[in-house]
């Protein structure tokens, strides 16, 4: 079993920058992909960023709505993996998740395919 716990998130102004953490607890070792989800009010869960490894590489992807502004990162030492948000707009605004996989997921924007979710950070942009 592997529990997510993310936190970092807050209030901050249009064109601010916040840095998310999701730290994994538990039988992490087996884990091989790591996402960033987020859902606003009234909306459905969306894909955000994810993060792929192997022993020698990491391999990083991006929503298109978050490409060049969003960087995703992971302190394997520390058992943590990181969303580096930069350029907030109020379009950002949700509740942000991580979830992982046991799994180097092939379809990784799909909620459904994650085995593990965090408890969800709120992020607000302020106009």
């Amino acid at each position: 079993q592997v529990r997510l716990v993310e936190s970092g998130g807050g209030l901050v102004q249009a064109g601010g920058s916040l840095r998310l953490s999701c730290a994994a607890f538990g039988s992490t070792s087996t884990l091989s992909t790591l996402a960033w989800f987020r859902q606003a009010p009234g909306k459905e869960r969306e894909f955000v960023a994810v993060l792929r490894w192997t022993n020698d590489a990491d391999y990083p992807w991006y929503a298109d709505s978050v490409k060049g502004r969003f960087t995703i990162s992971r302190d394997n030492g520390k058992n943590t993996v990181y969303l580096q948000m930069t350029s907030l707009e109020p379009a950002d605004t949700a509740i942000y998740y991580c979830a992982a996989d046991d799994t180097r997921l092939v379809v990784y924007s799909r909620p459904a395919e994650y085995d593990y979710w965090g408890q969800g950070t709120q992020v607000t942009v302020s106009s």
